[in-house]
């Protein structure tokens, strides 16, 4: 049992209690220590072999009746309350679950009233119009089920970049480690860092490629071997994404991981400039001839072709290998240039961690400042703020920043947008807050007309500094909200309106070429983990991935700067 194993059955747990109506602050809990088991860098087994039951309760957000089940599941893989949880309400949960709109109380009454257990049963369910006719349902919901499941079906066999990255930098360091490999990187579309992958490629240097395919095979989370060959073998994960390995010679080193890291059509654009040179660029090596005159490494395949050297993320062939020609490549945000975070969640709503938590880990992080930014009143669902809660957090933080030191904690708030674009609290509450952010969390099915006019309304707002998660997309699950982005970039511009592109997994939100825009509009841009666990820190570095895609430099990105100075942006 891995942590995201344990981690997947306590969410699953909390989803079934949700079905039933158990008490909301039950839900929570499991809620709260699947999220502190998934962000743990140590493996919950290892705690357990070290510190026994009593290791399990210091977790945080664990208490002793969830550190029992967590007991149950290391000592047996199996958990029997789960199992009873399954076999009463016996549905495919995290496949329809995928389907936006789609949520515990709905799979409950389509299970009772239709039978459906799969996505292929609502499927049916839809075309037959029987959702329809289910009380509280209709012709509407009944649409957009079927629009969500169409789009799950469009992104099917695709993998959040952020939820396969931890364990693919695992695997990438595990072979760099072994004394028979020489180099070992992760190259396609992850070391593009594009925010959704289909399978992961690896190539490797080493004299001695039989023990390397060997090891490769046999690692703990090899679900199935494909196939596996003197130099190449292919296997698929327990967590269902697809590997290729490969071992290449180091003469060809450069120009195999540039084939390798792609994409398809910036390889076919750079064998063109070859050709025109009169040289030959394959997987293994750039030839004049028959003689090879560059490929040990990619900086001297770039060289040879008169190019620049052109960073992974931005291999899409959208005017990167022009603008290398002319010099002209921007100087990418580098992965440890973020000096602040301005979206933090803390347990004052739905986040798994105190303030004082929260700061210590940012801290170690390498963050100088943050914004707490926790959800508004609005947001029932997350025990959102009113004013009043506002203000007494507020003096919480005036107290912990007194006695923090290396950390300045800042006071802000997530706040909900209505349908009608203002916002859910008083205009006096903005007065007490360093950082406003606000966001819209429903009403997402206005037409682009109105969710535009809506947008602009809270970016004209004097107190809205940041637009948080400006498209509201969910990846893999959710489209963006149908919004005119470039009348919201040009109302970004006008209003001094911060764009953020919030860091989370399965957010990344704005889109790179969105990004890209901005930048191009000298719109300013917030890189936020959206942390609402300690670990989500972490989160920081696909923001900065994704910006760098977007082609942003430090001088884009607010919180890249010192706090004085982000200061200087905000409203």
């Amino acid at each position: 049992m891995k942590n995201a194993d344990i981690a997947r059955i306590l969410y699953d747990i909390a989803i079934y209690l949700e079905m039933q109506g158990e008490n909301v602050f039950k839900i929570r809990a499991y809620e709260k220590a699947a999220q502190s088991i998934e962000g743990m860098t140590e493996d919950v087994g290892d705690v357990y072999r070290k510190g026994g039951f009593a290791s399990l309760t210091s977790i945080p957000g664990v208490g002793p009746g969830i550190a029992e089940k967590i007991e149950e599941l290391l000592e047996t893989g199996k958990l029997e309350y789960y199992e009873k949880l399954k076999k009463k309400i016996p549905v495919d949960l995290e496949g329809l679950r995928r389907i936006e709109g789609v949520g515990p109380k709905t799979i409950l009454v389509l299970y009772k009233k239709l039978k459906v257990q799969t996505i292929d049963d609502l499927e049916k369910a839809a075309r037959a119009g029987k959702i329809r006719k289910l009380p509280g349902f209709g012709e509407k919901t009944e649409e957009n089920i079927l629009k969500g499941i169409e789009f799950a079906k469009k992104n099917s066999g695709r993998f959040v970049l952020g939820h396969v990255l931890p364990l693919v930098n695992t695997i990438e360091k595990r072979l760099q480690s072994l004394s028979y490999v020489q180099k070992a990187i992760v190259a396609g579309s992850t070391r593009r860092r594009k925010e959704t992958v289909g399978d992961i490629d690896i190539l490797v240097v080493s004299h001695e490629p039989a023990k390397v395919m060997n090891y490769f095979v046999s690692m703990p989370e090899v679900a199935r071997i494909y196939g596996k060959g003197e130099t190449k073998s292919t296997v698929k994960l327990s967590s269902g994404i697809d590997v290729d390995i490969r071992v290449v010679e180091e003469r060809s080193f450069g120009s195999a991981l540039n084939y390798f890291t792609g994409s398809k059509d910036h390889n076919i654009a750079l064998r063109r400039i070859a050709i025109a040179q009169g040289l030959k660029l394959s997987e293994y090596g750039l030839f004049r001839g028959t003689k090879q005159v560059a490929g040990k490494t990619e900086e001297d395949v770039y060289k040879t072709l008169g190019l620049r050297y052109i960073e992974p993320e931005l291999r899409e062939n959208t005017g990167e290998l022009e603008a290398a020609r002319k010099n002209a490549l921007p100087k990418l945000i580098g992965y440890g240039d973020l000096k602040g975070d301005l979206q933090v969640q803390t347990s004052w709503t739905d986040g798994a961690h105190t303030i004082e938590a929260m700061a210590r880990a940012a801290q170690q992080a390498g963050l100088a400042y943050i914004a707490i930014t926790d959800h508004t009143k609005s947001l029932a669902m997350t025990g959102g703020l009113d004013e009043a809660k506002l203000a007494k957090q507020g003096k919480e933080i005036d107290a912990l920043n007194k006695r923090l030191d290396g950390i300045t904690l800042l006071k802000g708030a997530e706040v909900n947008i209505m349908k009608d674009g203002k916002l859910d609290i008083a205009d006096k509450a903005f007065a007490q807050l360093d950082v406003t952010g606000a966001a819209a969390h429903s009403h997402f099915n206005l037409s682009r007309a109105e969710q535009t006019q809506r947008i602009i309304a809270a970016m004209e707002n004097e107190h809205v500094d940041i637009l948080f998660h400006p498209t509201g997309r969910i990846i893999l699950k959710r489209e963006a909200y149908d919004v005119d982005i470039e009348a919201v970039i040009d109302a970004a511009k006008r209003t001094g309106t911060v764009l953020e592109i919030d860091a989370y997994p399965d957010r990344l939100d704005l889109r790179d070429e969105h990004i890209r825009l901005a930048v191009h509009e000298g719109v300013k841009l917030a890189i936020d983990s959206d942390a609402h666990h300690q670990a989500h820190f972490a989160h920081l570095q696909l923001g900065v991935a994704q910006a760098r895609r977007g082609w942003a430099e430090k001088k884009d990105i607010i919180n890249a700067w010192p706090m004085k100075q982000m200061f200087k942006a905000l409203k």
